[in-house]
């Protein structure tokens, strides 16, 4: 029941809402290899990539430019076997010595038993992570995870259904992102996420959908026309959830946060209210 209630909200939202994607253009157009060349296959013309990981290298790449604000997204389809401690990735990040980082972590188990970590770092300071179950097997195809980022709010979707919000809180203190980030996508494994099991290598992450949808950020500069409504990103409309995205929302956070930030201590930080 509760995933059919989700697989209804993401029609509705997709239908009527605010989610999208840029239209698919080759790999190379918008984006370049970070490290593991022998780890990497293009496939159909571009229009998909694979990155693998096993004992010797895992695999990563970013695009070409930064960018200020925008629409960014790619559909993905994970690892499969026994994932723990293999980490998926795909995320936006600045590189300065306080760097801002949005992410999107996907945290292996055993068959479709996938966490989906969130976290924001802004200035150099992250520790705001959010887990959350997904209602899918996201191993068995290829689905869409997106991210809105503008001056007002950063929302991630996972098929079109809104999972977390950030807001610009910074009037109160929050810190918010604010500095040129580049695209990244990687496959790699962490020994605080569990200790893998190499016989299942090597791990395979599949990625699609490399149009991007933002405004580049000369010379790593955010302009003033990275916040102009002159990108409908930025327009009124996506300064909040709509209620039909806002419903969505809630069912997410009631049935699948699995760890929140904002409740494992003796008091919530001050943006947690405001991102319910």
């Amino acid at each position: 029941m509760a995933s059919s209630l989700l697989f209804l909200f993401a029609f509705l939202i997709a239908t009527f809402g605010h989610a999208r994607c840029a239209p698919d253009v080759p790999w190379s157009q918008n984006y370049v290899l970070l490290y593991g060349q022998d780890h990497t296959q293009l496939l159909n013309q571009e229009t998909e990539i694979q990155i693998s990981l096993d004992q010797a290298s895992g695999a990563a790449f970013k695009s070409l430019k930064a960018y200020g604000s925008g629409f960014f997204g790619m559909r993905m389809k994970l690892p499969n076997k026994d994932t723990t401690g293999i980490i998926t990735t795909f995320y936006l990040r600045s590189y300065t010595n306080n760097h801002d980082e949005l992410d999107f972590e996907f945290l292996g188990g055993k068959g479709q038993n996938y966490l989906l970590q969130t976290n924001v770092f802004t200035n150099g300071q992250g520790g705001r992570e959010q887990q959350i179950s997904l209602w899918f097997d996201p191993t068995e195809d290829f689905h869409d995870y997106q991210l809105i980022w503008n001056q007002h709010q950063v929302v991630w979707f996972v098929d079109g259904t809104p999972i977390r919000v950030f807001k610009n809180n910074q009037i109160i203190g929050v810190g918010y992102p604010v500095q040129a980030m580049q695209i990244e996508a990687s496959i790699w494994n962490g020994t605080w996420a569990g200790k893998p099991n190499w016989s299942q290598a090597p791990f395979q992450a599949h990625y699609q959908g490399f149009g991007i949808d933002g405004c580049p950020a000369q010379l790593n500069i955010i302009g003033s026309e990275c916040s102009s409504p002159t990108f409908d990103w930025n327009g009124e409309k996506y300064w909040k959830l709509d209620p039909q995205q806002q419903m969505a929302y809630e069912d997410v956070r009631n049935k699948h946060m699995m760890y929140d930030y904002c409740t494992v201590g003796p008091k919530a930080p001050p943006e947690c209210q405001s991102n319910q």
